[in-house]
């Protein structure tokens, strides 16, 4: 018994001592390479934790952006010292603060105002956000979680620069820092394999992958010579690089950016490929907002319609119009759009949907975006916009395009209520220009949807074949804005104070004589992209020439409203009256509708007292007709919101169909049911 206690302990000595060596050699290694992170200090340590210390600075911010606009932010309406309420101008700051911002997400429209350290290209074969979705990024560059915490995490610009060209992805990696003792990048160069900067020094890094898609050899260079605390602040707005981004075709980059010259792919014809740009930004650049819609002292505001743009990544493809030579439609396009604006001078414009064709040419729509306000904004225009149904059919949700449409300068656009149907179901108030400040115009944006109903072809592709339409409950929504806006005397008399003397007796010609005085709502005016089934309805009869109330051409198309509806004329629109009083008969608030979508329809048609009217195509780059000029919608509202008159500019700068819908010298207005 004692030989067999001593034979076991043996035994368990034996496997006792190989087993504690192994587990605590394994401790070691643990240790060692998982646990162990070299540090000289406590101090150290903290300087190396994810973005310890983080520096804000007051970096003012520039309202002039790279491609020269300028603008200016509305301060609070005040009307001291004689200063017109709209027009109180301030001293543009980040309205985020800085410090607050991921440093580890690429987002064109935050207003970062730290640095980059270090630029990196990679190529996958998987596409990097199926990688990230199951894992870390797996074509991200390596780093080291010591790189991580000096530098910053490696950040993907999320557009593919080979998209055009081939299976693998390019991709763009950069990182961000808070940090002010690392030297941040001040400047960017592209060049040949053999080419390097001039004067070449060691703050010049060459990025070690070619930027370029093609077998062209192109690298990216780019200079850290300075950090943080060694810039002044204007040297943090005018030389700091604070973000990428790409740019796909040639016209003009996001706002703020510049382009980083040569394009890393050229444009080819032959293939329909694009140009592919490198853009970035140095500071920061707010775009300038516009300033509250006001009437003038004279009591007019006159709206432009544009209508049906179908702007592409590319230049554009030309259709149906004897233009010779047309080649590039985008740009004829906007540039008609400049001789437009200029002719009329309007106080707001409204992109009445599909501003992007869609149908596989829009295929980045933050491109498109770039450029189809661009003659709107260059004359510092407010502006607001509907969706079509060809907006968002290349991919991008119009919850990411109206964020982007928002960055843009002079927007005036609103993502609207997140709980109904479409995105940018908004209002907006025109006011007085005296010290009253009073409602007098009220300006509904609805989305009227895209597609409703397809099908499965054999390829798997879902092809639409019925247009959607209003929801129901767009249409409780309208109805619930529609009671919320006060009543106000009618017609408005503007504020006769001393301090403004004599100028606001001046009246517009043919002002509505203030002797018949009411308390009802504010005129209003709408615009969707889709149109209505009762703009294809008989219209009401002028009772004084007994001759239908439509006017314009219309029938040159097919019908392009939705074959279902939810009855949001009857349901919406002829339930928001001007007053709820009974002595103010029929009345109706919105007095005017007015849609795109069939580009060559462009008539006015009084329904039960409500114009529903066309824009009719305004772009080149849209189908249209031959002798059938482009032509844009212009609603010239005066008497202080009283009177509305519409006519079309055509593109041979002809006037036509030239009425008043509402107010002096209109039609009877609607005495039926």
């Amino acid at each position: 018994m004692a030989f067999s206690l001593y034979r076991l302990g043996r035994f368990l000595r034996s496997i006792f001592s190989p087993l504690a060596a192994f587990v605590g050699f394994s401790c070691l290694l643990t240790f060692l390479f998982i646990l162990y992170q070299p540090n000289a200090g406590p101090g150290a340590k903290q300087r190396v934790g994810w973005q310890s210390w983080e520096f804000v600075n007051e970096v003012t911010v520039s309202s002039a952006g790279a491609s020269g606009n300028t603008g200016t932010t509305i301060g609070t309406p005040s009307q001291a010292d004689g200063v017109d309420w709209w027009n109180v101008t301030t001293s543009e700051k980040p309205t985020v603060d800085s410090a607050s911002l991921p440093l580890d997400v690429w987002d064109p429209l935050l207003p970062h105002d730290t640095g980059l350290s270090e630029i990196e290209i990679t190529r996958c074969f998987v596409d990097p956000w199926y990688a990230k979705s199951f894992t870390n990024d797996l074509c991200a560059p390596s780093t080291t979680k010591e790189d991580d915490a000096y530098k910053g995490k490696w950040v993907r610009v999320p557009r593919n620069l080979n998209m055009q060209s081939g299976l693998m992805s390019l991709n763009i990696y950069y990182r961000r820092t808070r940090r002010h003792d690392i030297p941040l990048i001040t400047d960017m160069r592209i060049l040949p394999a053999s080419a390097t900067p001039t004067p070449l020094t060691s703050d010049w890094h060459k990025v070690s992958r070619s930027i370029s898609p093609s077998g062209d050899k192109l690298y990216l260079w780019y200079k850290t010579d300075k950090t943080l605390v060694q810039m002044t602040a204007s040297q943090r707005q005018q030389q700091l690089v604070t973000e990428l981004d790409v740019l796909f075709g040639d016209d003009q980059p996001w706002y703020g950016f510049e382009k980083l010259d040569p394009p890393v792919l050229e444009s080819m014809t032959l293939l329909q490929r694009q140009s592919v740009w490198l853009t970035y930004r140095r500071g920061v650049h707010a775009p300038p907002r516009a300033p509250p819609l006001h009437f003038t002292r004279d009591g007019r505001f006159k709206i432009m319609q544009i209508a049906d743009l179908h702007y592409s990544v590319s230049a554009g493809t030309c259709r149906d119009t004897p233009l010779a030579p047309c080649s590039n439609s985008d740009n004829l396009t906007n540039t008609l759009l400049g001789r437009m604006l200029d002719a009329e001078r309007p106080d707001f414009v409204v992109f009445s949907g599909d501003q992007l064709n869609g149908q596989g040419s829009s295929w980045d729509a933050r491109s498109v975006l770039a450029k189809f306000s661009k003659a709107v904004t260059q004359r510092g225009i407010p502006w607001a916009a509907v969706f079509g149904n060809h907006d968002d059919e290349d991919g991008e949700s119009r919850e990411q395009q109206i964020k982007y449409m928002q960055g843009l300068p002079y927007s005036m656009v609103e993502t609207g209520p997140k709980d109904i149907h479409g995105v940018g179901n908004y209002v907006l108030k025109v006011k007085s220009a005296d010290a009253s400040m009073t409602h007098l115009l009220t300006l509904y944006f609805l989305d009227s949807g895209s597609y409703s109903k397809g099908f499965m072809n054999w390829f798997g592709f879902f092809i639409p074949t019925e247009y959607d339409w209003i929801h129901q409950d767009q249409i409780n929504w309208f109805l619930q804005e529609s009671s919320s806006i006060d009543p106000i005397e009618r017609p408005f008399t503007p504020d006769t104070t001393k301090d403004l003397g004599d100028v606001w007796k001046r009246q517009a010609v043919g002002q509505v004589a203030p002797d018949a005085r009411r308390l009802a709502k504010p005129n209003a005016l709408m615009f969707f992209h889709i149109p209505l089934e009762e703009s294809y309805a008989a219209a009401d009869t002028d009772p004084v020439t007994g001759k239908p109330l439509d006017v314009g051409l219309h029938g040159l198309e097919g019908q392009g409203s939705a074959k279902k509806q939810d009855g949001f004329f009857h349901k919406g629109l002829l339930q928001a009256m001007e007053s709820e009083h009974r002595a103010a008969g029929n009345a109706r608030e919105v007095k005017v509708a007015s849609n795109g979508h069939c580009h060559v329809t462009e008539n006015c048609r009084r329904v039960q007292g409500v114009w529903l009217c066309f824009g009719g195509g305004g772009s080149y780059s849209g189908y249209g007709k031959i002798g059938f000029d482009r032509r844009f919608r212009v609603y010239d509202v005066s008497d202080y919101g009283e009177t509305v008159r519409t006519y079309k500019r055509t593109e041979n700068d002809g006037i036509v169909d030239e009425m008043v819908l509402v107010g002096h010298g209109a039609p009877s207005t609607y005495e039926g049911p």
